[in-house]
């Protein structure tokens, strides 16, 4: 499965399952901005992010390389959606306030898209990344997690996703770093929508597609016996690493 075609394959259960961001995320996002004026998500996916942006700006403009990511997007009247690879943006200089990229930086060519950053950014506008990595539940929960899905699915993580589960330290970042405090990602789910947004990554898709849906349907047995009750709501918590700068 490539990479462009990726995360078009089941766009909406991605839509459904993928957690949402904290309002404390977007609310730090705001106040590092002089102006709110325009906004550029980046790689949106179905745009969770770009609803938080929306809140505070006049007009958000999102783009994703997927059409179908795109066909199952959150609307707002203030966020106008466009497909388009993400080091090639149809956008005027100096046009954005803000850049946001959530849970995709590390699939990006680093080379061709930080001069479009800076092209498109006003100065001193900023730039800001925001990824999540392993989700916890509880120590049973997640000794089957890592048994049942991370371990059988491990060789079929892209090496890209290795970028987000080092923080980021690997990638050369081109603004003035701001300091930024400690965010989570916390979620109150049941057993579905947790199995669901295991469902979406994409190691998990790629092992599918190679041996098959059996193994995925075995793991949601297995983790089932140590959830309990399926409807019994559990928090699932997730470290995020955030990057922010400032365009000189």
């Amino acid at each position: 499965m490539q990479t462009s075609t990726l995360f078009a394959d089941k766009s909406d259960l991605y839509a459904a399952a993928r957690p949402q961001y904290p309002r404390e995320l977007f609310s730090f996002i705001t106040d590092l901005v002089v102006q709110h004026t325009a906004a550029w998500d980046c790689a949106t996916g179905n745009g969770q992010a770009a609803v938080g942006v929306a809140e505070t700006f006049d007009l958000v403009q999102v783009t994703d390389i997927s059409q179908q990511q795109i066909t199952h997007s959150l609307i707002r009247n203030n966020i106008h959606y466009s497909v388009c690879c993400a080091e090639k943006p149809a956008f005027v200089d100096n046009q954005f306030d803000l850049v946001t990229v959530a849970q995709a930086l590390h699939w990006f060519d680093f080379d061709k898209f930080w001069p479009e950053v800076n092209r498109v950014l006003k100065p001193d506008g900023v730039f800001c990344t925001f990824a999540y990595i392993w989700c916890e539940v509880s120590p049973v929960i997640d000794i089957a997690v890592e048994g049942y899905i991370k371990r059988i699915d491990a060789p079929y993580w892209a090496s890209n996703n290795k970028l987000v589960w080092d923080s980021y330290k690997g990638v050369e970042f081109p603004f003035a770093q701001i300091e930024i405090p400690k965010f989570t990602l916390q979620n109150l789910w049941d057993f579905q929508p947790f199995m669901d947004y295991i469902h979406t990554w994409s190691a998990t898709r790629r092992c599918i597609e190679a041996k098959g849906i059996e193994f995925f349907e075995r793991a949601k047995l297995q983790i089932a016996r140590e959830w309990g009750d399926p409807k019994e709501k559990r928090l699932v918590t997730s470290p995020l690493t955030v990057m922010a700068g400032r365009n000189g």
